[in-house]
């Protein structure tokens, strides 16, 4: 069942398993919806992590029409979540522009979170340069087809007809423009004051980080004295076209880092 966390001027809708393990924050990113974790949140459960799955203000069930959608703007909406499920320091798997989202947040208040993950991250201007919304739903979900690569998923035509759906309601593709055109600065300002572990995770033909998406993994992972996972075969949705590949790599390094705190 949908919950809600309220903030000024709006909420934002989530799902939480309840489980007792640590504490995971999943957030979508940039025109999508918390159903980008629909396989690594079950992995997640499945290990033994209480997995809560967000969507961003703008899209899916949370409230739109907001004057802010940048980075900042998203950063505090995590912060408001993670104090709201008061369950000790969040692990956060934070994808694509929410990823940047997510190293302000960290940066900021760096006792909320036990570390991050960042899934093709946003995290210096220029960062998806080559996105644009346009004006139509159809133009934005041409796009985001073009970043799987390869052979799609079986489910892949249903996800497109929810996508679609949900991107047609009222103010949500106003709130994707918005986030497109706020850019990845904070993010970019924020990356030297990480405190937290970070595991990057990048996909190999990921095409909007040029022909070699793993330069700007190891960059992320330089600034932040983090771990790199390189998924050959992945687009810019790894979690989605290489569910098991990501749930190998994420799954080992939240243990770990767990560890250090449920001993």
């Amino acid at each position: 069942m949908t919950e809600y966390v309220e903030y000024d001027g709006g909420r934002i809708a989530y799902d939480d398993n309840g489980a007792e393990g640590p504490l995971v924050v999943c957030v979508p990113g940039l025109g999508n919806t918390r159903t980008a974790y629909r396989f690594l949140a079950a992995d997640l459960a499945e290990s033994g992590f209480r997995v809560v799955t967000c969507d961003l203000r703008g899209t899916g069930e949370s409230s739109a029409g907001e004057r802010e959608y940048g980075q900042p703007a998203l950063a505090g909406d995590l912060r408001a979540l993670v104090r709201h499920l008061d369950a000790g320091p969040a692990f956060v798997v934070a994808h694509s522009n929410a990823a940047g989202a997510a190293v302000v947040a960290a940066a900021a208040e760096a006792e909320l979170f036990d570390g991050l993950v960042l899934v093709a991250p946003f995290a210096r201007p220029g960062a998806g340069a080559g996105l644009r919304a346009g004006r139509f739903v159809r133009s934005w979900t041409r796009q985001w087809a073009g970043l799987f690569p390869g052979e799609k998923p079986d489910e892949f035509p249903e996800w497109k007809k929810e996508l679609t759906a949900s991107l047609k309601e009222p103010g949500r593709l106003a709130a994707l423009r918005a986030m497109i055109g706020a850019g990845a600065e904070a993010a970019a300002a924020a990356l030297p004051g990480l405190t937290v572990p970070v595991q990057v995770v990048m996909g190999g033909t990921d095409a909007l980080f040029g022909p070699d998406p793993l330069t700007e993994a190891e960059w992320i992972g330089e600034q932040t004295r983090g771990e790199v996972v390189l998924i050959d075969t992945a687009g810019h949705y790894p979690m989605l076209d290489r569910p098991s590949e990501v749930t190998a790599a994420v799954v080992p390094f939240l243990a770990r880092v767990a560890s250090r705190r449920f001993a």
